[in-house]
């Protein structure tokens, strides 16, 4: 398929984190952009402010009558269900329908790509990636899974050239790509509703790093059977972190490279998770060739991602915290840059449990993950894609949950509970629609403080 002959893009799902970075895209290259989404956020508003056409119920009518089946690409959601009229429609128009995946990897096929893959890690790693490259002069484009705070978007630059993208594992998408370069950060059981077990999810990641072929720019954690370059904090790989510590509520270490040592690089986002996102972006931008200083520069200058650590408050009487996390291995990782940076607070976790299915498949993980916290609120289920399992309730995880502080409130009540608790600390957690809600909590707790 050309994209130069396409003249307009339909998305099914456009306010999707990832179809948005598509839109935007498309959307600088001069196409007519219009789509569907379930639900209006502040997303979609940015899409609307820069020109799109979005509406927000399924219906055939809504779909601009010049948008026809020979000058219209569609691109579709893997969530979207079999019943929607739109997409029904677009199938017995014959339309060009491609899944976000697919489309990646046309774009990317003929530009030198750097895949970045993993259950946990994909947006920040990419992120930095992204901006290393970007501030380092390379003809790059970065699609991402989250908004970067340094550019308000999840679109870096707008290059022909180069192009750094998540490899999803989520229905297999990241078998569409051909990365010359990639990274795996993690290889965690998740989306047991589609693959089944974890050795089969492993499968598949070590099928995404086989299509690179040359494994020393393939870069991986010490702690993964693959193949390839070997990353480490405190021991020895081909790039391993050392003589870390923390001054200012930031990371300043050194990183021993297979051709140099370099010292003192400065990094502001907490957590020993985020640390290794940084040394495999740093990996992959040298071995590209990016020159040292500007690596250690665009390190120090990243400013993080929303929705990954991201402070809302940050005052010596009150700490918010917004994170993405919704797997156990991720709500660990935000536990301890907690303990980390606020080792003597008390810490109130607000957590929203994202599908019934992992709900149900990491019931027992979750409920350790949680008990850590000092004090826990639990959300209802957002199921997202998914009708309700039957017995799989926030009530029945917070019955798992070894806290005598724990309890399950309504999205009505949850500003007054939070507003109530004596904690220091405040963390949302989830990635279901409890991202709307940080801006009132946020107002709430500020009238509190001040």
């Amino acid at each position: 398929m050309n994209l130069n002959q396409i003249h307009n893009v339909y998305f099914i799902g456009i306010g999707g984190i990832g179809m948005s970075a598509l839109a935007r895209y498309f959307n600088f290259l001069g196409k007519e952009i219009a789509g569907y989404d379930k639900t209006e956020t502040e997303l979609t508003k940015e899409l609307e402010a820069i020109g799109m056409q979005i509406h927000f119920d399924d219906s055939i009518d809504k779909i601009p009558s010049h948008f026809n089946n020979e000058n219209t690409l569609v691109i579709i959601t893997p969530a979207i269900p079999t019943s929607h009229s739109e997409w029904n429609y677009f199938k017995e128009k014959k339309y060009v329908i491609k899944k976000r995946a697919e489309v990646l990897g046309i774009i990317t096929k003929d530009t030198y790509c750097f895949a970045v893959a993993g259950t946990h890690g994909k947006t920040t790693t990419s992120s930095i990636l992204g901006h290393i490259l970007y501030e380092c002069g390379v003809d790059v484009t970065a699609f991402l899974g989250g908004i970067v705070e340094n550019y308000n978007s999840n679109l870096i630059g707008n290059g022909k050239t180069v192009t750094v993208v998540e490899a999803d594992e989520f229905d297999r998408s990241f078998l569409h790509l051909y990365p010359n370069m990639a990274c795996v950060t993690s290889m965690d059981a998740d989306h047991l509703d589609i693959y089944g077990n974890s050795d089969a999810i492993e499968a598949t990641f070590v099928e995404f790093a086989d299509k690179v072929e040359d494994k020393k720019m393939l870069f991986t954690p010490k702690s993964l059977p693959l193949d390839g370059m070997k990353i480490a904090i405190n021991e020895e790989a081909d790039f391993t972190a050392i003589n870390i510590r923390i001054e200012n509520s930031a990371y300043v270490f050194d990183v021993k490279t297979p051709s140099e040592t370099i010292k003192n690089i400065h990094f502001n986002l907490p957590g020993r998770h985020n640390l290794m996102n940084a040394l495999m972006a740093l990996a992959m931008a040298k071995t590209y060739g990016s020159p040292t200083d500007g690596i250690a520069r665009a390190l120090s200058t990243f400013n993080g991602i929303k929705r990954r650590f991201s402070y809302q408050i940050k005052t010596e009487k009150l700490v918010f915290i917004d994170d993405y996390a919704h797997h156990p291995t991720e709500i660990n990782a935000v536990h301890q840059a907690v303990r980390e940076l606020y080792p003597k607070q008390k810490v109130l976790a607000v957590f929203q449990p994202h599908l019934f299915s992992r709900t149900k498949d990491f019931a027992d993980d979750f409920a350790r993950s949680l008990s850590q916290f000092d004090e826990v609120i639990l959300l209802d289920i957002y199921p997202a894609r998914e009708l309700p399992i039957e017995g799989i309730t926030s009530q029945w995880l917070l019955s798992k949950i070894d806290n005598p502080t724990k309890k399950l409130v309504t999205k009505n009540n949850l500003i007054e509970t939070i507003s109530a608790s004596d904690a220091t600390v405040i963390v949302t957690i989830g990635a279901g629609d409890i991202g709307e809600l940080v801006k009132p909590i946020k107002e709430r707790l500020n009238e509190k403080v001040f």
